[in-house]
């Protein structure tokens, strides 16, 4: 077997904001295995200031990967606890290996264009007139959820936009989501989310930053709705490190990202621990190309869960990879009709 990985950067369609900044690019790294002539792809999708694994070594920890990739899957996962995102690319890459089509790792009817995965609709930060019109486009486009990141304009701003929503359809009509990516100062977390509140939100996600576990768990305790943890999960590596932290919160749901906790093992270990402690779940992508969407799609199909997933980033790229996922009324399709480029991985491998 032979292995090589592979830098990328995926340019935004246009500059994407979060609490935490804008976004114009996105670095990735693919991981190529062959054997036998068969290839095998995985996509390690790190997200600079955010992952855990956004360190300096994080390079020469690919290069020892690929070195030592005759150790198998399981000793390779098991030696980077500390690198999710390389943990991720690397169970995505055997498992791409060993599958007939290198791009269907969990065959399905959803792999079979037979059923689909209901999403939510993102709604990038900005001013309030491009929110408005990305809210309005979601709408007519057929989403039943939309999610909203907030934090970054004027809060009253975004309460008029909530507003605009609600004025239009009612909340078992649009179920509303929101995500704060910790935008909100601890002191102030609890009256926001009153006012928040008469919007029938569904739930936010990450209100404050992580790391203010007491906080945190005071907030879930009192919010008038639900809060999801996102942030918090990330650097929180073993199974006994997880289980305490979702003890000591009390948050009412989690979300999933397969890059920044561990790839599918280590997300199937946090839906574990939050079915065994009533806790609610949902899974999403963080900004990966669609190698990394597609595999995390059709996993996340697999656990057959019925809330909307997070998985409609597949159209934020001018230089994605083309391939069967298709957005169409506010659900996630593999429409077979369409193909996989495979010159992308040929090139890969030849680069």
């Amino acid at each position: 077997m032979k292995a090589s990985y592979h830098k990328y950067l995926l340019n935004f369609k246009r500059p994407s904001g979060t609490s935490r900044g804008v976004m114009t690019e996105k670095e990735t790294w693919f991981l190529i295995l062959e054997e036998n002539g068969k290839k095998g792809i995985g996509e390690c999708g790190i997200l600079r200031g955010l992952s855990a694994d956004d360190r300096d070594d994080y390079e020469e920890k690919l290069k020892w990967v690929c070195t030592n990739i005759h150790l198998g899957e399981k000793v390779l996962w098991e030696s980077l606890l500390e690198y999710p995102s390389i943990q991720f690319g690397i169970e995505m890459a055997f498992l791409s290996l060993k599958s007939e089509n290198p791009f269907v790792l969990f065959p399905s009817d959803f792999t079979d264009n037979a059923a689909s995965i209901t999403i939510n609709g993102l709604v990038w930060m900005g001013e309030a007139a491009f929110m408005k019109d990305q809210i309005e486009e979601k709408l007519a486009t057929g989403f039943n959820c939309i999610k909203l990141k907030i934090g970054a304009i004027d809060f009253q701003k975004e309460l008029e936009l909530l507003a605009f929503i609600r004025s239009h359809f009612t909340a078992e009509q649009i179920e509303i989501r929101v995500d704060a990516n910790g935008a909100f100062v601890e002191t102030e977390a609890l009256d926001k989310l009153i006012k928040l509140n008469r919007f029938q939100l569904h739930s936010i996600e990450q209100p404050i930053k992580k790391g203010n576990k007491k906080e945190m768990a005071s907030l879930c305790l009192q919010t008038p709705f639900p809060i999801a943890l996102d942030e918090e999960l990330i650097g929180v590596f073993s199974f006994e490190e997880k289980e305490k932290l979702l003890l000591e919160i009390k948050p009412q749901y989690i979300i999933l990202k397969p890059s920044f906790i561990g790839g599918f093992r280590g997300t199937q270990e946090w839906i574990d621990l939050a079915e065994k402690h009533h806790i609610g779940w949902w899974i999403t992508s963080a900004l990966e190309s669609n190698i990394g969407l597609n595999a995390i799609a059709q996993w996340t199909f697999m656990k057959n869960s019925v809330m909307p997933q997070g998985l409609g980033t597949g159209a934020l790229y001018t230089n994605n990879i083309n391939c069967p996922l298709e957005v169409r009324d506010g659900k996630l399709w593999y429409e077979t009709s369409n193909n996989w480029d495979f010159g992308f991985l040929n090139l890969l491998s030849n680069s």
